[in-house]
């Protein structure tokens, strides 16, 4: 092993020096645990290190040859402008070129070259909600379109899940000599054992259900770029089918565990949402902190892989070091129990529940459930889509409200029983309706509160007109509709008070206020 990185660094120190005096401007090298990449005018050039690390093998020519082209082949599904193809490097040792005379000794993939400040990693300050909006859009999309593993095919089966879990503690237990550290990754592995097998039926259902799916495999915030405001998501896993061959809530759960390591659990919450309404993957939430759990040790084992290279820095030792002991608290505390409650909306259109909860969830780690989403969805549209039904008709029928509201009921019992405070973001103006979620937070023990939207009727009627002009949002509800709102509403009931918390334009909602009810409610 150490005379394959010396091999190593010594070709990429002499093609740094030929690919010098061919580009203009300094040739930039940037390691990685298992790569280098020599950025040289407009193109970036990555070589495989060969390494047998047992999750990958780049050990002989072959192999990097093999995981060349289908690192190209992979990413040209999500960045098909930035990979550009594989190159030779030609030649000797002493004397290397990219695709020059002589013998091929290694690989290269050519890339595009793009700025590294652009990397979402060197941009969290600046992440808005429009980009995780955007990110969240183009996530749900690559993952509806990608192939999914087939019933003959090992992938995604319970014990392929597991394995790269025992793994990384493994390898992790190799690498450390510190008995706290010892001791919290022992805790950690019980933890990940214990819970893999209460869900080990699910893992069976999740794969026979479709979503083991060819991933990306390595989806953080530094492999993903932005250029001309839009993200573009590179760098995904060649090396182990086994590694991006996953479930796709594994995927969502690594960047959302990224997201909140680097300090905007805000736009964690904001992209697990969006990614929800999207694709409506809400059975798999009750395997997200067994992923985030995963994900955070997959980290851990990076920094400590990286913290064992013989050429670091005292200083770089110590930011390493720092960053091991981050991701093993972070993955610590993905398995401390949740504390779940219900919270449902009663409100006419356009009183501002949508926009109200929206930033409620920047602010409560929380899952919406929206009406108008989960409605279309029933009926097989998308969220922005036109239902075409006249009121009363089709999809707003009295009977297709009520299966609306009973899918809302299921989800919202779902995501109760795997941990989570949930959103119902529905008009919800009968009793009755209401009551259907109060009993349902009673079943489960949990808090429930009632966010009651007050707005004078001619404030409803200028901002639904607005909203139908402007063609904003997914609700078709349009002044006929508010009409029948209107005659048809029934008031909050004497025994629904003591849950209510009422939110006016002169009067918004307060976060703080929403977290106490929770609280008190919950002792």
């Amino acid at each position: 092993m150490a005379d394959n990185r010396i091999w190593h660094n010594r070709l990429l120190d002499n093609l740094q020096r030929a690919l010098a005096g061919d580009v203009a401007g300094e040739v930039v090298r940037i390691e990685t645990h298992i790569s280098t990449v020599l950025l040289a005018g407009d193109y970036a050039y990555k070589i495989k290190k060969p390494i047998d690390l047992g999750f990958l093998d780049f050990s002989t020519l072959e192999r990097r040859y093999f995981c060349c082209q289908e690192e190209v082949r992979l990413n040209g599904r999500l960045a098909p402008s930035i990979y550009l193809g594989v190159v030779p490097v030609t030649g000797s040792l002493d004397n290397p070129s990219l695709e020059g005379q002589g013998e091929t000794i290694d690989y290269a993939v050519r890339m595009r070259r793009f700025s590294q400040s652009g990397l979402l990693s060197n941009q969290l300050d600046t992440l808005d909600s429009g980009l995780i909006d955007n990110l969240a859009l183009v996530l749900a999309q690559f993952h509806a379109g990608i192939a999914r593993a087939t019933e003959s095919q090992s992938f995604g089966e319970p014990q392929k899940v597991l394995f790269p879990m025992q793994q990384n503690f493994d390898q992790i237990r190799a690498l450390i000599e510190g008995t706290q550290e010892r001791e919290q990754l022992a805790r950690l592995q019980s933890w990940t054992v214990a819970r893999f097998g209460e869900l080990e039926d699910v893992l069976l259902q999740r794969k026979k259900k479709g979503f083991v799916r060819e991933c990306h495999g390595d989806l953080h915030l530094g492999n993903i770029a932005l250029e001309d405001g839009k993200p573009i998501i590179f760098d995904g896993i060649e090396f182990n089918p086994d590694l991006r061959w996953i479930d796709t809530m594994s995927e969502l759960a690594f960047l959302l565990m990224d997201l909140e390591e680097n300090g905007r659990p805000e736009l964690a919450q904001r992209l697990l949402n969006r990614y929800l309404e999207a694709c409506g993957d809400f059975d798999g939430m009750c395997l997200l902190r067994f992923y985030q759990v995963y994900r955070a040790m997959v980290r851990a084992k990076v920094a400590a892989i990286r913290l064992t290279q013989p050429d670091l820095l005292e200083q770089q030792r110590l930011e390493l070091q720092a960053e091991f002991d981050a991701y093993l608290r972070r993955a610590s505390g993905y398995t401390r129990p949740n504390s779940p409650a219900l919270i449902i909306t009663h409100g006419l259109s356009g009183s501002g529940k949508s926009t109200v909860t929206a930033d409620l969830l920047m602010n409560i780690p929380a899952i919406r459930l929206r009406s108008d989403i989960e409605r279309k969805r029933l009926a097989g549209l998308a969220p922005r889509a036109d239902s075409g039904s006249a009121l009363g008709n089709g999809i707003y029928s009295a009977d297709f409200t009520e299966k609306t509201y009973q899918r809302l009921l299921e989800l919202s019992g779902r995501l109760l029983q795997a941990g989570f405070v949930v959103i119902v973001d529905a008009t919800l103006l009968k009793l009755g309706q209401r009551r259907w979620f109060r009993e349902l937070a009673a079943q489960h023990g949990v808090p429930f509160l009632i966010l009651h939207f007050v707005v004078p009727e001619a404030e409803l009627r200028h901002r639904i007109e607005r909203r139908v002009t402007q063609g904003e949002g997914v609700s078709e509800a349009g002044l006929a509709v508010l009409d029948v709102q209107l005659k048809g509403a029934e008031p909050i009931g004497v025994d629904e008070q003591s849950q209510v918390l009422e939110i006016r334009p002169e009067q918004p909602l307060e976060v703080a206020e929403v977290k106490r009810r929770l609280i008190c409610r919950s002792d």
